[in-house]
């Protein structure tokens, strides 16, 4: 029998803390350390969660006999050089995302996951989000016909960033706080992608010039002498299809902050306006079918109340939106998940629980090496594009898993076997 998981949580932030009490109750882990540049950090959490063990560096931890794998939720320019060292060590990897920022970074992840056979994984929580789902169900059975056109977009205003990046960073969060909208695409591309089962290949893009945090965008004032708060991309995709994917960060806007707005294709489309989601299928002689999926779409403590006088107004901000939808499938998730908090719409325990079972069944996660670069690559690409006033570029692509894996389904049903 393969040996159980034994993990280390690297960067014990406000992110992490949702996570270590899911991979602590799975039933393939037996064992957590944690690690963190500040000890204070480490030692709280040790104490909070019933760690094993502390390690005081993160060199530390990969060259440790004590754990076979690890979970990188450090800040997101450290993802990439993490994951490489790690794999390198011999550990496998849960990655917050993005997977890296160069794209030098995110084939030599490929590279290396190929060549040792480690577990890799991005935890991308957008294919787990039930238009992600219904989407990818429809357009998979055939019922949706050719693909077409389709948009998604993450509306993450920079005032609700701010005191996570004073948190991480200190007094040089204004530096890290300048991220170009496009290094952290995932949350839209991976909703997009996964639905059409298919990759980018050229992309065109825009930004938008940020007018008020002069202080934290354009030469000089980030990391990345990153002029945009905001950033819109054209995709042309393997299939012949569009999509239009934006990143936001300066925006009026809070719930639902990442959504597949519409998913058009030639027998049926689907459309998303805050808690509306809507589906139409047209026959042969043009006749359309109208189909409200939106309690199948919405969390069911959402739906519960949308006798409420002020549903909507709460629901803007935030009310019931860490709740998992009818469509997700709750019960294929261990026993011992039950219960736990998850967050950003159902999703964390879907992540955590596909992670466990691609270590122990050897198959490749949903966002494996492989597909997680397909999410990622498109962002980076685009900002060069919009750098350079809307080029258009090739989106360099690391090609499909090697022919010998199985590939998880994310939309797989209950299989006690997966569990033993």
């Amino acid at each position: 029998m393969k040996d159980k998981i034994r993990i280390c949580f690297v960067g014990c932030g406000q992110f992490c803390r949702f996570f270590v009490p899911i991979f602590k109750n799975h039933p393939a882990v037996e064992y957590i350390a944690v690690c963190d540049k500040f000890p204070e950090r480490s030692k709280e959490f040790s104490e909070t969660f019933g760690a094993n063990r502390i390690f005081d560096t993160f060199e530390e931890a990969v060259a440790s006999d004590d754990i076979n794998a690890v979970a990188i939720f450090t800040q997101r320019d450290l993802h990439g050089y993490m994951a490489i060292e790690a794999l390198k060590h011999g550990k496998h990897v849960y990655s917050a995302v993005p997977m890296a920022l160069k794209i030098e970074d995110i084939q030599e992840i490929v590279r290396l996951v190929k060549e040792t056979g480690l577990t890799y994984m991005m935890g991308e929580t957008g294919i787990y989000r039930p238009a992600s789902i219904f989407c990818r169900r429809k357009y998979a059975s055939g019922e949706m016909g050719d693909m077409v056109y389709a948009e998604a977009q993450y509306n993450h205003d920079m005032k609700r960033l701010y005191d996570v990046f004073k948190y991480t960073e200190g007094e040089s969060w204004r530096k890290m706080a300048g991220l170009p909208p496009f290094f952290y695409p995932t949350h839209s591309t991976s909703m997009v992608l996964s639905a059409a089962r298919a990759h980018a290949v050229k992309v065109a893009a825009f930004g938008y010039e940020d007018k008020i945090d002069t202080d934290i965008f354009g030469d000089n004032m980030n990391y990345w002498d990153n002029p945009f708060s905001n950033s819109s991309m054209l995709l042309k995709l393997s299939n012949g299809a569009i999509a239009r994917i934006s990143e936001n960060r300066r925006v009026a806007w809070h719930f639902p902050e990442t959504y597949i707005s519409t998913f058009n294709c030639t027998n049926a489309s689907y459309e998303c306006s805050l808690l509306q989601h809507s589906y139409v299928r047209m026959d042969e002689k043009g006749f359309v079918d109208y189909e409200d999926v939106s309690d199948l779409l919405n969390s069911a403590e959402s739906t519960a109340h949308k006798s409420d006088s002020e549903y909507m107004q709460k629901a803007i901000n935030g009310e019931w939106q860490n709740t998992e939808a009818p469509i997700q499938i709750v019960n294929r998730l261990p026993k011992e998940l039950e219960g736990l908090h998850t967050g950003h719409a159902g999703t964390h325990k879907f992540m955590v629980d596909d992670f466990c079972q691609a270590y122990a069944t050897g198959k490749l996660s949903p966002t494996n090496a492989w597909q997680a670069a397909r999410y990622n690559i498109p962002g980076l690409a685009a900002h060069q594009s919009a750098l350079k006033g809307g080029v258009t570029v090739d989106v360099p692509d690391c090609g499909d898993p090697p022919a010998e894996y199985e590939v998880l389904s994310p939309d797989r049903e209950f299989n006690e076997e997966d569990y033993r």
